[in-house]
């Protein structure tokens, strides 16, 4: 397996991560009883390192499909060279930095961070034209 691949996996189990540690971080705010209910009645926004977390996941889920289908292309045509291996690295390590500073309420560098995995995107789909 290649280094791109290898890191969408490491990516999607940083995923699964960031889920579980939100879904904590929701029953220990809203109660488990809450948690654990079909929540037909929404819960109060979290606040916090709570609601930083989670806001910081629905971020995640927004660009993490992206990177799957330029992994997926850059594998299925067989393009595999410095761009897409240091874009795949980009995304993974970029977005590790960027839940921790959104987590810890970095905003300024957060925001910042944030154009690291896209840049990181760019570049695996720039791979494609420059084969």
């Amino acid at each position: 397996m290649n280094i791109e691949l290898t890191l969408l996996v490491a990516s999607i189990f940083v995923g699964i991560v960031h889920i579980v540690i939100v879904s904590h971080l929701q029953s220990w705010r809203r109660g488990y009883r809450w948690t654990a209910s079909s929540r037909e009645q929404p819960g109060a926004p979290l606040t916090g390192v709570a609601g930083r977390v989670e806001r910081a996941l629905k971020n995640y889920a927004e660009t993490f499909p992206f990177f799957v289908a330029a992994i997926l292309i850059i594998t299925a045509t067989g393009t595999h060279n410095w761009l897409t291996v240091w874009g795949a690295n980009l995304y993974f390590w970029g977005r590790l930095i960027y839940a921790f500073l959104y987590a810890a309420d970095f905003p300024m560098a957060r925001s910042i961070v944030w154009n690291i995995p896209t840049i990181g995107i760019v570049m695996i789909v720039a791979a494609l034209w420059l084969k």
